[in-house]
C-alpha cells in the first residue's frame, strides 16, 4: 500500500478497469432502476457517474406484467414488472442518441428466451456504437428448456457467455442469478466461458401476501426482492465469487450508501452497482462517489486498487 505521505501530493484514484473498459470512478447504476438514464438526468449529473447500464434490451418491444407488480417490504421491494422495454431497436434509434452525448461509459444489459436471441441482441448492440459494454443477464428463463432460468445451470451460462463472446467485441459482463445452491459454481462457468466480469447479485425470488383478501400483493404471484434487505446475502456471495475467479466482480444488492459500497470494495468487489436506492434518493449515487473519495481520504488510500479486496480475516 501507497504511504500515508504520498496522499499529500497524489490524487485520490477512483478509476478501474473492467476488461477493456476503463471507468473515470466504480459507481454504475443497476439495470432496471434507472430507466435508460435520460429519466435521470434532472437530479444526476450524467458525466459523474462510472457507467450507466440502461433498463434489459429484448430483441422486440415487451409489455412486462400486469400490475400489480410492485410492492414495498420491510427493508426492501419486490418487483415483477416483466422485463417491460421498448426493444433493441427503439433503445438505438431513441434512447442512444442522448447517451452518446456523455463521457460516461454505456452498457447494454441483454437478455433473451433462447439462445438465438441473447446473440441477435448482442450484434446490434455491438453494431449501433455507443455501446462501451454488454451486460447479460441470465436469469431469464429458457423457453426451450421448460422455463430453466439460464443462470441456474453452469452449462447454460456456459453456453450463453461463449455465444455472446463470438459475436462482440466489446466487454461481456455475466449478471448472475443468486437462486442457485453455489454461486461460486456459476461464477467459474461464466469465467471459462470467456466473461470478462461478473456482477452480483441479482433479485432474488419472494413473494408476499394481503392476508385480508388471501391474495397475492403481485399479480404474478412471485417477484424479485431487492433492497437493504438482501445486502447481507449479495455480499456474502460477492465475496466467495471475488475469492475464487480471476476476473473482476461487481457488486449489486442493497447498496444505500457509500459505506454500504464499501464493504463490497472490501470484500473484493472492483465496481459496484446502485438499484433500489435510485428510486428512493435519486442523487443517491453523487453522494455515493462523493462519500467513496471521502473515505479514501480519511484512511489514506490514494488508490481503488488498494482497497479492493481487504477484507482482513
Amino acid at each position: 500500500m501507497k504511504n500515508r505521505k504520498d496522499h499529500d501530493t497524489q490524487q485520490i484514484n477512483l478509476a478501474i478497469e473492467i476488461g477493456t473498459l476503463k471507468l473515470k470512478n466504480p459507481v454504475m447504476t443497476a439495470s432496471g432502476t434507472f430507466g435508460y438514464g435520460e429519466e435521470y438526468a434532472p437530479y444526476v449529473d450524467l458525466n459523474r457517474l462510472g457507467a450507466i447500464i440502461v433498463k434489459g434490451l429484448s430483441l422486440k418491444p415487451r409489455h412486462g406484467n400486469p400490475s400489480p407488480r410492485i410492492m414495498e417490504t420491510p427493508a426492501g421491494m419486490l418487483n415483477a414488472i416483466g422485463l417491460q422495454n421498448v426493444g433493441v431497436k427503439s433503445f438505438i434509434r431513441d434512447k442512444l442518441p442522448y447517451l452518446r452525448q456523455f463521457d460516461t461509459a454505456i452498457i447494454a444489459n441483454v437478455y433473451g428466451e433462447t439462445i438465438e436471441e441473447y446473440l441477435r441482441v448482442s450484434e446490434i448492440l455491438t453494431a449501433a456504437g455507443g455501446v462501451h459494454a454488454l451486460e447479460i443477464n441470465v436469469s431469464c428463463p429458457n423457453v426451450k428448456k421448460g422455463g430453466v432460468a439460464f443462470g441456474t445451470d453452469p452449462d447454460m451460462v456456459t453456453e450463453v457467455t461463449a455465444g455472446v463472446k463470438g459475436v462482440t467485441d466489446l466487454p461481456v459482463i455475466v449478471k448472475l442469478s443468486p437462486n442457485v445452491t453455489d454461486i461460486v459454481v456459476i461464477a467459474k462457468a461464466a469465467e471459462a466461458a470467456g466473461a470478462d466480469a461478473v456482477s452480483l447479485i441479482n433479485t432474488i425470488t419472494g413473494m408476499s401476501v394481503d392476508v385480508e383478501k388471501r391474495i397475492p400483493h403481485l399479480k404474478n404471484v412471485t417477484g424479485g426482492l431487492s433492497g437493504p434487505a438482501i445486502k447481507p446475502i449479495a455480499l456474502r456471495m460477492v465475496w466467495q465469487a471475488a475469492s475464487q475467479v480471476h476476473i473482476p466482480v461487481i457488486g449489486v444488492g442493497g447498496i444505500m450508501s457509500a459505506a454500504d459500497a464499501l464493504e463490497y470494495f472490501i470484500v473484493g468487489a472492483r465496481a459496484i452497482q446502485v438499484g433500489t436506492a435510485n428510486f428512493v434518493e435519486p442523487r443517491v449515487t453523487m453522494s455515493i462517489i462523493e462519500g467513496i473519495e471521502e473515505y479514501m481520504k480519511r484512511h489514506h488510500v490514494v488508490d481503488m486498487d488498494d482497497l479492493v479486496g481487504s477484507l482482513r480475516i
